[in-house]
């Protein structure tokens, strides 16, 4: 009687450190399997994560991540969450947000559709929505908390007295150019457009893109005491990547 196969799993760790991302197929065909079993029994004696993003077809080691401030991190455009899967992470998201989120907005964060995420949520009643300018504006289950969220929407979208608000088209770019840049210069960017809108500055900036007060103050001050490093390079793996050829869809 031959012995069983032995499949080990630093096989898996060492190609997964050296692609950094890889497919089912990749996987079993580093272990020499066919049996998907097979290689979900090694994943689970790793720390791994699988993509929210190309329907949760990729794996990565969690010590190659660096999750940002939304627990989001990507490579070569497929984007992974501590949180886990899509509908997880949209729902941390929203119980986690100062004033909620429209599904466009979650949708440049997150880099993929999320209407019929946010809407099985909202069936679930794991997240709560209501109709705020004739959008859906989902927010968080706790009544208290979504008194809050509601009351920090309305803040932000009302006029401030001297015409200055945030038209959507501008809210969209700022968003999605916010989403490209690394962790210091998302904070030193929210500083730079907290300087343009003056008194309350900090805290239009820190609700519009989901950051601590604190944070855009003190990318605001390396602005102005001219602290910013010239010499640093922004880190291996953040933000958005060009797609190589095979992982487009």
């Amino acid at each position: 009687m031959s012995p069983p196969v032995r499949y080990r799993t630093e096989v898996i760790r060492e190609l997964l450190l050296r692609e950094r991302i890889v497919t089912m197929e990749q996987l079993k065909q580093a272990l020499g399997t066919n049996a998907d079993l097979t290689v979900f029994r090694k994943l689970k004696e790793l720390s791994c994560h699988t993509s929210y993003s190309h329907r949760g077809r990729y794996y990565t080691l969690d010590e190659i991540t660096r999750f940002d401030e939304w627990g989001l991190w990507s490579f070569n455009s497929v984007w992974f969450s501590k949180h886990g899967t899509l509908m997880r992470t949209a729902e941390v998201l929203v119980e986690n947000s100062e004033a909620g989120y429209y599904a466009s907005e979650l949708e440049i964060i997150l880099n993929v559709s999320v209407k019929d995420t946010l809407r099985k949520l909202f069936e679930q009643k794991r997240l709560y929505r209501q109709q705020v300018q004739n959008r859906l504006l989902y927010l968080s289950t706790d009544p208290h908390r979504c008194k809050q969220q509601l009351l920090a929407r309305e803040f932000a979208e009302e006029d401030s007295g001297d015409g200055e608000v945030f038209p959507e088209e501008l809210k969209a770019a700022i968003i999605l150019f916010f989403s490209l840049l690394d962790e210091r210069q998302r904070r030193l960017y929210a500083g730079l457009e907290a300087l343009k809108w003056g008194h309350g500055g900090d805290r239009r900036l820190a609700r519009l893109l989901g950051l601590d007060e604190k944070t855009v103050a003190r990318g605001r001050r390396e602005l102005l005491d001219q602290e910013v490093d010239y010499n640093r390079i922004r880190k291996q793996g953040g933000g958005r990547k060009p797609l190589k050829k095979g992982l487009q869809k």
